[in-house]
């Protein structure tokens, strides 16, 4: 039996089992998905990630293949009126390093175990000495069980009434597409138009990551949509790259807890933030690196250290409020508005990436985080 079992395998998931293993402490994981990837749309990981990744080697397999992306640029009508320079962070790390998720999470395995794949996890219930976890293919036990498996298994954990939800009407359209060469390959843009934002982000082998915002309603297709925004936002030259492009919409969902005794609940699961700014993914990722090390002193000690534990907890749930309404942020900063407020907004912007310095690209690369304390 091992001494805990992880549920996800998805990024959260596989750092947990990661840092678990790395500390001597016998991990299984079980995830329904038949195989890697899908899942999280996020792909930039911050400052405070690839520090904390570095001990267990994740950081250098993550920037082996990553773009590092030093810069971003918010752009209106053609014109750039503001930047973002990561390079000022105070960081071992100044960038946002760009890496599908596939990749991702091969990068963060390590020598963690190989996921049990195409398991679904019905049940978890506690037991005396630990936890009982049924899945459709039969009972498993463990002292401690993690859950790290997105939004779809929340209902493990969360009664309806133990979340703070917040829903939006924001729509977006996305898709991964090889660009031709440009000048700017290694630069995240925001463009800002009267019909919403345009989000375009490098990925290593000359691919660009674009998220547009999605009025609907029309009878184009989704694809169609895109391309579109793109000639009318500010990447016209790359539209042509477009192949395909899916559809996502967005809520805020936020738990009141993240442990009950021996039961843990972290990343996505917990906490349900926009990907529109990235937040989601470095969140979770910083849930498992900091509860890794609790979780094997528990193991090794033979009792849980409930004060750091609950100072952890409080931490998470701090982090993720403040993740959240940086996200709500970022999402309203590119909603469709008139001419004229569109004009005000990017001088708006613009005045305040001028005045602030720093301080923006501290609190996108996740700096605000009390993991980074």
């Amino acid at each position: 039996m091992a001494e805990v079992l992880v549920v996800g395998a998805g990024p959260v998931g596989t750092l947990l089992a990661a840092e678990l293993t790395r500390f001597g402490v016998e991990v299984d994981v079980v995830e329904r998905r038949p195989t890697a990837g899908g899942g999280s749309r996020a792909i930039g990981l911050h400052a405070p990630v690839l520090a904390a990744l570095e001990a267990g080697g994740a950081t250098d397999r993550i920037l082996s293949a990553a773009v590092r992306v030093r810069r971003g640029e918010a752009r209106s009508d053609g014109r750039t009126i503001g930047v973002v320079d990561f390079g000022r962070l105070d960081a071992r790390h100044p960038y946002v390093a760009t890496l599908p998720q596939a990749e991702t999470e091969r990068a963060l395995r390590g020598d963690g175990p190989e996921p049990e794949r195409a398991v679904t996890v019905t049940g978890v219930r506690p037991e005396r000495g630990g936890m009982r976890v049924e899945t459709d293919q039969g009972e498993r036990r463990a002292p401690i069980v993690v859950v790290a498996g997105g939004v779809g298994a929340r209902d493990l954990v969360y009664r309806p009434a133990a979340l703070r939800r917040t829903a939006y009407a924001d729509r977006y359209l996305m898709t991964d597409a090889a660009v031709p060469p440009r000048e700017d390959a290694e630069t995240a843009l925001v463009h800002l138009a009267p019909g919403g934002v345009l989000e375009s982000f490098p990925l290593p082998g000359g691919q660009r990551r674009f998220v547009a915002w999605d009025a609907g309603g029309s009878v184009e297709t989704r694809t169609a949509r895109l391309v579109r925004a793109m000639q009318e936002r500010g990447e016209a030259a790359a539209a042509d790259a477009v192949g395909e492009a899916t559809a996502f919409g967005v809520r805020r969902v936020l738990g009141r807890a993240m442990r009950r005794d021996r039961l843990f609940v972290i990343g996505d699961a917990a906490h349900e933030i926009s990907p529109i700014g990235g937040q989601g993914m470095n969140l979770g990722l910083l849930d498992a690196a900091t509860l890794a090390p609790l979780l094997a002193a528990w193991i090794r000690l033979g009792s849980a250290p409930d004060a750091d534990l609950a100072e952890w907890e409080g931490d998470r749930l701090r982090s993720a409020r403040i993740a959240g309404r940086l996200a709500a942020v970022n999402m309203a900063l590119g909603r469709p508005v008139s001419g004229a407020a569109h004009a005000a907004r990017s001088h708006l912007l613009g005045s305040v990436l001028a005045a602030t310095g720093a301080l923006v690209p501290h609190a996108y690369a996740m700096g605000l985080d009390r993991a980074g304390r």
